[in-house]
C-alpha cells in the first residue's frame, strides 16, 4: 500500500504516441492559445481605455475575458509542454496547482455568468432605476464576491484532496483532475464526496437557480412589453445565452468523463473533450460578444485600424 508521502508526481494515461503527428497538434494548438490571448487582451484595453464602456455590463465582461485569460494560460503552455515531450508525467505539487487554477476558472466563470444575467434583468426589467439599483459600490462587490468566493471555495477542496492515502499515481486524462486524485485514494472518501456534493449544489445550483430566474423574468417582460423592449432584450441577452449555453455544454462533458466510465469512447475524443472544456469559453467569447455587440465592434476596429 502507498500513502501520499511516496507519491510524488503522477502519469496522464490519456496521452498516447502519434509520431510526427504532435508536431502539427502542437502548431494547432498554440495557434488557438495565440487567438485567445490577442482575443480577451484586445478587448480588454477596449474596455479599459474607453470611458463611453465603464459601465456596469461591460466592467463583467472585462472580468469574464480576464478570467478567460487565467484559464487558458493554466493549461495551454503544460498542454504544449506534454504534446512534445515523451515522459507524460507532472509532479505533485504542480498537479494541485494546476486543480486548484482549473476548479477556481471554472468557478469564476459560472458566478461572473451568472452576475452578468442578473445584471441584464435589472437593465431590461427596470430600465428607469437601473442606476439606483447597480450602483459602482454593488458592481464591486459582485466582482469581489465573482473572484474570492472560488479561489477560497477550492483551496478547502484541495486541502482535502491532497490529505488522501493514495495506491496509484496514474490519471487518465491530459491535465489534472479533483475527482482523478480522489479515485486513486486508498480508503474510505465520503468526507471528499460529501464536500463535493456541498460545493456543486453551492456553486452549481445558486448561480443556475439565479439564470433561471432572471431569465425568466425577462421573458416575462419581453413578452408583455414594446417591440423596442424585445429588441433591446435580444440585443444584449444573445451573446450571453450563447455563452452560458456553450459554457453548460463543455461542463456537461467534463462531468460526464470525469464521473463515469468513458472506457467505451474513442481515445482521441474524450481528449478533445477535455481540452474543450478549458478552450470553448476564451475561444467563443470574445467572437460572439465582440460582433454582436456593435459598440465593442466598433471601438476595436477604431483602435486597430484608426491610425492607418
Amino acid at each position: 500500500m502507498t500513502n501520499f508521502t511516496q507519491v510524488s508526481y503522477f502519469t496522464f494515461g490519456a496521452y498516447f504516441d502519434i509520431g510526427l503527428f504532435k508536431y502539427l497538434l502542437f502548431t494547432i494548438i498554440i495557434c488557438f492559445y495565440a487567438v485567445i490571448i490577442c482575443a480577451n487582451l484586445l478587448l480588454i484595453v477596449v474596455i479599459c481605455k474607453n470611458r463611453s464602456l465603464h459601465e456596469p455590463m461591460y466592467i463583467f465582461l472585462c472580468s469574464l475575458f480576464v478570467n478567460e485569460l487565467f484559464g487558458s494560460t493554466v493549461l495551454f503552455p503544460f498542454l504544449l509542454v506534454q504534446i512534445l515531450s515523451d515522459i507524460h508525467i507532472i509532479y505533485a505539487p504542480f498537479c494541485f496547482l494546476q486543480i486548484y487554477c482549473v476548479f477556481a476558472y471554472a468557478t469564476v466563470q459560472f458566478i461572473n455568468l451568472s452576475v452578468m444575467s442578473y445584471d441584464r434583468y435589472l437593465a431590461i426589467c427596470y430600465p428607469l432605476q437601473y442606476n439606483t439599483r447597480m450602483t459602482y459600490n454593488k458592481v464591486a462587490m459582485l466582482i469581489a464576491l465573482t473572484w474570492l468566493f472560488p479561489f477560497i471555495e477550492v483551496a478547502v477542496t484541495i486541502s482535502l484532496s491532497s490529505s488522501l492515502q493514495l495506491c496509484g499515481n496514474i490519471i487518465n486524462k491530459v491535465y489534472c483532475d479533483n475527482y482523478s486524485i480522489v479515485k486513486l485514494a486508498c480508503f474510505d472518501t465520503t468526507v471528499n464526496n460529501i464536500q463535493g456534493l456541498f460545493i456543486t449544489c453551492l456553486v452549481v445550483f445558486c448561480p443556475l437557480i439565479v439564470i433561471l430566474h432572471t431569465y425568466m423574468r425577462i421573458l416575462k417582460v419581453c413578452y408583455s412589453g414594446s417591440k423596442q423592449t424585445r429588441q433591446k432584450a435580444l440585443s444584449t441577452c444573445t451573446p450571453h445565452l450563447a455563452s452560458l449555453l456553450n459554457f453548460f455544454f463543455g461542463s456537461f462533458f467534463e462531468i460526464v468523463q470525469s464521473r463515469f466510465n468513458m472506457s467505451s469512447v474513442p481515445m482521441m475524443l474524450r481528449i478533445i473533450l477535455s481540452i474543450y472544456f478549458l478552450t470553448c469559453q476564451p475561444i467563443f467569447n470574445p467572437l460572439m460578444f465582440g460582433l454582436q455587440m456593435s459598440k465593442i465592434r466598433s471601438l476595436c476596429k477604431s483602435l486597430i485600424f484608426g491610425k492607418m
